[in-house]
């Protein structure tokens, strides 16, 4: 098969190649002096900007090209999971973001450091760069598959690896030089690229549709009898299997969850608030992407909405008969999102879409380049440096986050090449795992740090207990474990959601069994100090 692109397609992906390179250059102009500057932007970027970068860091190719099946298969219940988002954002501006500012972190992870030591902050480093490698890498060759599709007309091993390695230079050259102050105007710009791609989009179906608003909304409030409304926003069933992680229960429990880690202990996604001037302003920016992130998201939920129209409703599209899908591209699965780009788009529009999907995995990308670089050299390389060498001076540890991006890059494209190999040639179901795989780190740092939080209690022990047993107790759940393990009278099929909630659980009450060895050793030197004055 061909490239799906046409003359208008390629000029539209040269004048987005254009753009990268031209905004690529500007932003890397000034000068970068120390890991302050690298890391955290200097503790000068506008909150505005900080909150357009935590929204385009939040979404991803997965979100571009799998939010459309949400509304295709189901409603607008995934809204309402943004209820859990603002619980979570605010617990995290009252409680973790005045502490980060306070110790004056460059990672998250540093805070742990004041209570338990540096042997738990690196064992939560280490947590969270082994899930952001299948996190991220996943969410990359998800991207390449689709850019290989569309670019190349085929999705064989040479067209997939060498789209994911065009990613991962593009990302890495982009942001390499000029650091965090790069990659959030960078997401800035990606963000704004791919909800054009989106609205444009949308103006298509709505064109392409022989029927006026008011008819299209009837139907997709009627579907059919039987059919629930495919306009509900929320969702009061009392469903705790997979396919009930989008209801209103889940909204407040999960997803709070799932939100306070994301936005309180994913560095990728905290270090943009880390970069603002104050704790008021790192809230604000938070918040304010909270806000941003409803609409983007209503975007590619209404996408799949209109494919509904567009693909199930023939009275509304004027045809006989429902058409036949087949959501399969030289034998691998696509979402109808997909379907419709190779199949229906007109040229330009298509192009567009490339470069939309193009631009959400590089902001992803960048904020996983940056972020996993100052773990790495913030959390692990710079306290052992710096305790061989007490005199190296800043400039060093920037060209050590430089490195550090070049290898945190060789990974990702790795674990996405790998992710390709693997879905060809295993049933394990590996994508799946890894795009939830961030849960698997959550549910051991959520336990540590609400002890961090809310007791006094704990030590380097427990914690390192507590971030392994999260991990494993959220293996145990899966579905292929399970199977493998238990007889299936024992077998639970529980969501990703509720998954986080009992792991997060368990692993606090490890971490909260062990004594604080700090507080009993300054008890003792006291009542020392006592006897000696007596």
């Amino acid at each position: 098969m061909g490239s799906q692109f046409v003359t208008a397609d390629w000029i539209v992906f040269a004048g987005y190649i254009v753009l990268l390179a031209f905004t690529g250059w500007y932003f890397n102009r000034q000068t970068t002096e120390n890991t302050k500057d690298y890391f955290l932007g200097g503790n000068k970027m506008p909150v505005w900007l900080v909150a357009i970068s935590v929204l385009a860091t939040s979404q991803s190719a997965a979100t571009f090209l799998g939010g459309p099946d949400q509304g295709y298969r189901n409603d607008l219940s995934y809204l309402a999971t943004n209820i859990g988002a603002f619980i979570a954002a605010m617990v995290v501006a009252a409680y973790l973001i005045p502490k980060f500012y306070q110790h004056k972190v460059a990672t998250v992870y540093e805070l742990l450091e004041s209570r338990f030591g540096a042997t738990a902050k690196k064992q939560a480093g280490f947590m969270y760069l082994f899930g952001r490698i299948f996190a991220s890498g996943a969410r990359l060759y998800m991207a390449a598959i689709a850019v290989a599709m569309i670019l190349f007309g085929n999705i064989e091993p040479s067209s997939v690896v060498l789209s994911t390695l065009v990613l991962v230079a593009v990302g890495l050259a982009y942001s390499v030089m000029g650091g965090i102050r790069t990659v959030i105007y960078s997401d800035v710009i990606q963000c704004a690229v791919y909800v054009i791609a989106a609205i444009l989009v949308i103006y298509f179906l709505l064109t392409s549709i022989p029927a006026d608003l008011s008819q299209i909304w009837a139907v997709l409030d009627n579907p059919g009898q039987g059919q629930p409304s495919k306009l509900t926003l929320f969702n009061w069933d009392m469903d705790f299997s997979p396919s009930g992680v989008f209801n209103i229960w889940s909204a407040i429990t999960g997803f709070v969850l799932l939100n306070i880690a994301a936005f309180g202990l994913d560095q990728d996604m905290t270090q943009r608030v880390l970069t603002c001037k104050n704790a008021k302003e790192g809230s604000k920016s938070m918040l304010l992407s909270v806000v941003l992130v409803i609409p983007v998201m209503l975007l590619f939920i209404v996408i799949g909405l209109l494919l509904y129209v567009f693909y199930q409703r023939p009275d509304l599209m004027q045809v006989d008969g429902v058409e036949q899908i087949s959501q399969s591209f030289s034998g691998e699965k696509v979402t109808i999102f997909m379907y419709f780009v190779l199949n229906e788009l007109p040229a330009g529009v298509k192009g567009l879409v490339t470069i939309g999907v193009i631009a959400a995995a590089l902001s992803t990308l960048n904020s996983g380049l940056n972020s996993m670089a100052s773990v790495l050299v913030q959390d692990i390389y710079r306290p052992w440096k710096l305790q061989n060498d007490r005199h190296t001076n800043e400039m060093h540890f920037v060209t050590a986050g430089r490195l550090a991006m070049a290898l945190v890059a060789v990974a990702l494209g790795s674990m996405a090449i790998l992710c390709f190999y693997w879905q060809q040639y295993t049933d394990t179901p590996l994508l799946a795992f890894a795009l939830s795989v961030m849960v698997f780190s959550y549910s051991g740092l959520l336990g540590v740090y609400f002890t961090v939080l809310f007791t006094k209690r704990g030590n380097q022990k427990s914690v390192l207990l507590a971030l392994v047993s999260g991990f494993l107790l959220t293996l145990m759940f899966q579905p292929y474990v399970m199977n493998s393990l238990f007889p299936a009278s024992w077998q639970v099929n529980l969501g990703f959601t509720w998954q986080l909630c009992i792991g997060s659980f368990v692993s606090f009450l490890i971490c909260v069994a062990g004594n604080n060895l700090r507080n009993e050793q300054n008890t003792e030197l006291q009542k020392d100090r006592e006897v000696t004055s007596a």
